[in-house]
């Protein structure tokens, strides 16, 4: 028991101390650089080059037999019973024009599933962490934190005072009601973990790659929140040898799962775009 809860320890406080690091070193490129679009449309820095590195880097060093999975750089899943998942700026648009929302995400998984997230938000100066065991077996701490404080999904019913949270590609959802506020965001991490604070009644990610969702797979969960893939096929496990760079998740999260029949049907859609 204490070496899984001295594990668990090291996990977050490698990548707390990590992801500071580097947050601090990329706010002083913060609206001051440029990006040129990749084959999906994304953006990318220099600055997401080199954090992608510095954080392979960092996890390799402070545990060698563990795999990295990469926005940037290394898009196959190996084969490692346990693999980070690296998102080195979470919100590159935001990002390049100086928006105050961007994170770096690192999720890690155990054997192809996500059982710990963590998400560093550098100029909120706020770090989200969460553990979800699911069935893998493991144990060890339990809950989602938002800077060491637990955090806890709404119990709150669809209202006009309430907030559902939208992407940049799936705004064709406003072409009916919603029966709460629409926000918009920018950063795909951020947007599903405001379901893990209760700020929002759920939210939804059209789009959203391997690196966008690993982390905050376990935070939404381990808040309560309830994660909705709007696809036939399961997200996790993933395969090992698998090329995860093209392939997309659109996700919906509700804050519980009566919400789920509320929200469901109107953004099914989304997945057959």
């Amino acid at each position: 028991m204490q070496r899984e809860q001295d594990f668990w320890k090291q996990i977050v406080a490698v990548a707390e101390k990590t992801t500071a690091e580097i947050g601090a070193t990329l706010l002083q490129d913060f609206g001051q650089v440029g990006a040129q679009e990749k084959s999906d449309g994304s953006l990318v820095t220099q600055a997401d080059r080199w954090a992608d590195g510095a954080l392979r880097q960092a996890l390799q060093q402070a545990f060698p037999d563990h795999g990295v999975l990469s926005e940037e750089v290394e898009h196959r899943l190996p084969n490692r019973d346990w693999c980070w998942v690296i998102d080195p700026i979470d919100g590159t648009t935001n990002f390049t024009r100086g928006i105050p929302l961007w994170a770096i995400s690192l999720g890690l998984l155990y054997k192809g599933t996500p059982v710990f997230g963590h998400v560093y938000l550098p100029t909120l100066g706020d770090a989200f962490h969460g553990f979800w065991y699911g069935n893998s077996g493991l144990m060890g701490p339990t809950g989602a934190y938002l800077n060491h404080q637990p955090i806890h999904a709404s119990s709150a019913d669809p209202a006009t005072n309430q907030f559902f949270s939208l992407c940049a590609r799936s705004t064709a959802v406003l072409k009916n009601p919603l029966p709460c506020k629409v926000r918009m965001l920018g950063v795909a991490s951020y947007n599903l973990l405001t379901v893990a604070t209760g700020a929002m009644l759920g939210g939804v990610e059209a789009t959203p790659k391997i690196w966008d969702i690993a982390a905050v797979w376990a935070i939404v969960q381990a808040a309560g929140g309830v994660w909705v893939p709007l696809q036939s096929e399961p997200i996790f496990p993933l395969q090992v040898g698998q090329d995860y760079s093209q392939q997309s998740y659109p996700t919906l999260v509700v804050s519980r799962s009566e919400l789920k029949s509320v929200f469901l049907p109107l953004v099914q859609f989304l997945s057959e775009n």
